[in-house]
């Protein structure tokens, strides 16, 4: 058992120049590629591209909220077949709206997946001259480091190499 520990100690003491020396830098992916032109340029053509559909879920949501108030507020006064009808007609706006908005979003992320899938040789190769440039052994993405010194926080030169 001693000699597992002394050599598991040993074995950590010659580790430890070869970690000292690593050189890490710290990217924020997510960040870099959003703030990006491209990602400008993307989102600009998928508000215009989005922006009838977008309407329509708004419209569909703003008629069932008024059949939905109307309800509330005058189906004391209905009769039981009026009260059905209007609560009939709400579930249908409600349906409606569900099916409009779902669908619109499938829609942006298959959008937004496609965007992701297509930057990606960019951003890849983006990393990889910072690797170089900066003579690092490696580079973490933002979410997996707790702490980073501002000097080798790499998202704004990425950033910069993204939109050249």
């Amino acid at each position: 058992m001693f000699r597992t520990v002394l050599m598991f100690a040993a074995a950590m003491a010659l580790a430890l120049p070869a970690v000292a020396e690593t050189r890490v830098g710290v990217v924020d992916l997510r960040q870099a590629l959003f703030s990006s032109n491209d990602a400008k340029s993307f989102s600009e053509a998928m508000q215009k591209d989005f922006a009838g559909d977008e309407e329509k879920v708004r419209e569909t949501q703003e008629a069932a909220r008024k059949l939905k108030e109307r309800l509330e507020k005058d189906g004391a006064m209905m009769n039981e077949s009026e009260r059905n009808q209007l609560a009939g007609e709400f579930q249908e706006k409600v349906k409606e709206f569900n099916f409009l908005k779902q669908r619109l979003d499938s829609t942006v992320n298959q959008r937004k997946q496609a965007f992701l899938e297509e930057a990606r040789p960019e951003v890849d190769e983006a990393v990889k001259e910072l690797l170089e440039e900066n003579d690092l052994d490696l580079i973490l993405p933002s979410e997996a480091v707790v702490y980073v010194k501002p000097e080798m926080n790499l998202t704004s030169q990425l950033l910069d190499k993204l939109n050249r």
